[in-house]
């Protein structure tokens, strides 16, 4: 019996373990797939032409080195990972092929020189930060390039080497932004993110200390940078929501009778409205029904200079009134000191999608609802949002049987 256990555990495990071996599906469609290939097409030609016009005779030292394939993989099809950045190709292919011709000149047997270039290149690649895969194959190329390569001793670092990871990458720059895809991509420091508040979206769930603290137990390599991974997960978090809560929308939640004034109301007039319906804040309109800003409550104590609570009364009121002769020393219409533009949110936006627009923006706790053309249909509050997602929670509780 326990033999016949031990067995099948061993059979699961060989099954999993060559599960590893088969590849997963890669999540892209075929629009990326078609970019990645033309700007790796693009690149390499670019990087080969360019090179041999500024070398000119090239019968005596190769115009374009094969690593330079692999790091057109990295740069058109991945840009976003930390291998693809461009210290990433400047550093570790200049870093490797210095190592790679100082291996080849001092080590007299070519595997092992192969090998120490490689294992010192990794290593330096490690501590100059600009791990870079294809860079391996750079120290590769020095030590086993062949007689061509070996006479140009350390200006093969320099050309091909420098001067072909240096044009591929500002032909990754050009075409990875004109194809929308941010290049470099810029990544949020956590010393910058820890010295802020937490953002309120974060403050359940996990948090930027939460995903550095498992990045250091994990402690390997990953392709993928840390902010990345975060935004990642977020995501997932605000799907599981959505699916969760089911499809609630703006639209169900929003109120529908809005109150809101144009560009030219008077400071003195909004106010007035607002005190009468007991709300803190106005969509701004144009003719069109289109929400062109927001005036809130923020906005006219931001104005009035308020910072100090002296005179605060008697500040706001010579704010907010009228001026009747022809010249204004201060604002008197709602469009000069409205928010424009506005944040908005669809009809048919999930309302989960309003947390991060919320929780993110000081001023914006009242959203405007706009339909498909901009135009104003409602106005969704932060006690709208939390409400609805009370009674959501509690309608998933009843259908688990969880409440009582």
């Amino acid at each position: 019996m326990i033999k016949n256990i031990l067995r099948f555990t061993s059979l699961d495990k060989l099954k999993n373990w060559l599960k590893g071996f088969v590849p997963e599906r890669i999540a892209v469609n075929h629009t990326e797939r078609l970019r990645a290939g033309i700007g790796a097409f693009v690149g390499i030609l670019l990087t080969g032409l360019v090179t041999v016009l500024i070398e000119g005779d090239t019968s005596t030292i190769p115009y374009l080195i094969a690593p330079m394939g692999a790091s057109a993989v990295l740069l058109f099809a991945v840009p976003s990972s930390p291998l693809a950045q461009p210290w990433s190709i400047i550093g570790g292919n200049t870093t490797a092929a210095l190592i790679g011709v100082t291996c080849a000149m001092w080590i007299p047997h070519p595997a092992a020189a192969a090998a120490i270039a490689v294992s010192l290149s990794i290593v330096a690649m490690f501590a100059l930060r600009c791990i870079h895969p294809p860079s391996g194959a750079v120290a590769l190329t020095a030590v086993l390039g062949g007689a061509t390569i070996h006479a140009q001793g350390y200006w093969f670092v320099l050309a091909p080497v420098a001067l072909n990871s240096l044009i591929l990458l500002l032909v990754a720059i050009i075409f990875n932004n004109a194809t929308r895809r941010p290049y470099p991509h810029l990544a949020v420091k956590a010393s910058q993110q820890l010295a802020k508040d937490i953002p309120a979206e974060m403050r359940f769930g996990f948090n930027t200390e939460d995903l550095n603290a498992v990045l250091k137990e994990y402690n390997q390599v990953l392709d993928v940078s840390r902010d990345d991974l975060q935004t990642l997960l977020q995501q997932t978090e605000m799907h599981a929501y959505r699916r969760r809560f089911g499809e609630i929308v703006c639209a169900d939640i929003m109120s529908k009778n809005v109150v809101s004034v144009v560009f030219g109301t008077l400071l003195e007039d909004a106010w007035l409205l607002m005190r009468q319906h007991e709300i803190k804040a106005l969509p701004v309109i144009d003719r069109a029904r289109r929400v062109v800003g927001i005036i809130t409550q923020a906005n006219f104590m931001q104005h009035a200079n308020l910072e100090v609570y002296e005179g605060f009364e008697t500040k706001l009121k010579s704010f907010i009134r009228r001026t009747h002769t022809l010249s204004s020393h201060k604002p008197e219409v709602v469009g000069q000191i409205m928010t424009s533009p506005a944040v908005t949110a669809s009809a048919n936006m999930h309302i989960i999608e309003l947390i991060p627009l919320m929780s993110q923006t000081k001023v914006h706790h009242h959203i405007p609802v706009v339909d498909d053309e901009r135009r104003l249909v409602g106005m969704v509050t932060q006690s709208d949002l939390v409400s609805a997602l009370y009674h959501g929670r509690v309608a998933n509780l009843k259908t688990l049987g969880l409440s009582s």
